[in-house]
């Protein structure tokens, strides 16, 4: 009689497990198109690594702003410029080597670059970028304030992105690239004294090539810390100061 229940019980069991199967495999076959589970989020891994992510595209809308203010602007020219620097500055950053950088990358760009490879060599580990590509660059904001005109620029971009230690892969993925968007701001300062007296001097300036103090009056020419000579800042002059991978901290 034991065994009549047992085999009863496996059978219905069993049903159930047929009846599960059979569900699972329609559910997957109507959300990722086919019946087999791996095979649906392999393709979604894939999507998710060949489409390119969307961008705020505002230069329609911002570029005769622009040259309303700045007749001979080119945003071409500076569109080029600033997605050279940001490759090279991944580059260098893959490589730890800051002779990577574009020729054109301001001290801004060169020291934040410095300041990630330092903290990654603290940490013990390498970034990779590979096979990096820049799918679409476009201005997404335009403001003047305190002394200077501040042009955002978003560019969507891809590569395969992971971290090794020791030779050996800790983080991210070799075989799926990441889809990502960059931030950047090319920074034209009109007026010196507005920057000072609004208190972001040095979010603007430059650092000390000896000891890399920030300076902090735009018109300085020797550091307040070491006494070295520094280059003051050219104003009237546009230059791409920063740049930044869009996610939760930085939108």
């Amino acid at each position: 009689m034991g065994l009549v229940i047992a085999v009863a019980i496996l059978a219905v069991l069993t049903a159930a497990g047929v009846t599960v199967y059979i569900k699972v495999r329609r559910l997957s076959e109507n959300l990722l198109g086919t019946p087999d589970v791996t095979e649906g989020i392999n393709r979604i891994r894939e999507n998710v690594s060949t489409t390119p992510k969307s961008v705020s595209g505002m230069t329609r809308l911002m570029e005769p702003q622009i040259k309303r203010d700045f007749p001979e602007f080119v945003w071409e020219q500076f569109k080029r410029m600033s997605e050279r620097v940001l490759v090279s500055a991944l580059c260098a950053i893959t490589t730890e080597d800051i002779y990577k950088l574009d020729r054109e990358a301001s001290d801004e760009v060169r020291q934040q670059v410095l300041v990630r490879i330092d903290s990654n060599e603290a940490a013990g580990f390498t970034e990779h970028f590979d096979e990096i590509r820049v799918h679409q660059t476009e201005i997404s904001n335009y403001v003047k304030r305190d002394g200077r005109c501040v042009i955002s620029i978003q560019s969507a971009v891809e590569y395969f992105y992971y971290k090794t230690a020791s030779g050996k892969l800790i983080s991210g993925d070799k075989e799926y690239k990441k889809q990502t968007r960059y931030n950047m701001e090319l920074v034209y300062i009109q007026d010196i004294d507005m920057l000072d007296n609004a208190g972001i001097g040095s979010a603007v300036g430059t650092t000390c090539p000896n000891c890399g103090a920030p300076v902090r009056s735009l018109g300085a020419k020797k550091c307040e810390y070491c006494g070295s000579y520094v280059e003051p800042v050219n104003i009237k002059v546009w230059k791409l100061q920063s740049f930044h991978e869009v996610d939760y901290n930085h939108i």
